[in-house]
C-alpha cells in the first residue's frame, strides 16, 4: 500500500527482509520502539498499525466529524490512507468533484 518493499524496510531498520516477513506474518513480536521506528520510516502514525482498535480518548459523535483529531484518526487508518491515495491519483478535477458530490449525497440519504 505504501510502495516500500520488505527489503527496503529491512535495510532502513538494519534487518533482513526475512525478519520483516516474520513481523508481517506475526511470527515474531514487534517491540514498541521498533514499531515506532517502522512508523517513522513509513511516515505513518503508530495507530496506523492498529486498524479497528479502540479510538484514543472519548467516543466521538457525529458533531466531531470536522475536528482535526477525527481527520487525523481517519487518515491514520488503512482505509483512510488507501482512499486518499486513490482519490489524489485521479488527475481529472471534475471527476474528483463528482465523487465528492456522490459521497455527500449518499451520506445525506442515510
Amino acid at each position: 500500500m505504501l510502495n516500500i518493499s520488505q527489503e527496503k524496510l529491512g535495510d532502513a531498520l538494519g534487518l533482513t527482509f526475512q525478519q520483516v516477513q516474520k513481523y508481517e506474518k506475526g511470527s515474531n513480536r514487534i517491540g514498541a520502539s521498533r514499531l515506532q521506528h517502522i512508523a517513522q520510516i513509513l511516515q505513518v502514525p503508530v495507530s496506523f498499525f492498529f486498524d479497528g482498535g479502540p479510538a484514543a480518548g472519548a467516543a466521538r459523535g457525529v458533531s466531531d466529524l470536522g475536528s482535526p483529531a477525527y481527520l487525523s484518526d481517519f487518515l491514520a487508518s488503512r482505509d483512510g490512507l488507501a482512499l486518499v491515495k486513490a482519490f489524489m491519483s485521479l488527475k481529472d478535477k471534475k471527476l474528483r468533484r463528482c465523487i465528492v458530490a456522490l459521497v455527500e449525497e449518499i451520506v445525506s440519504d442515510g
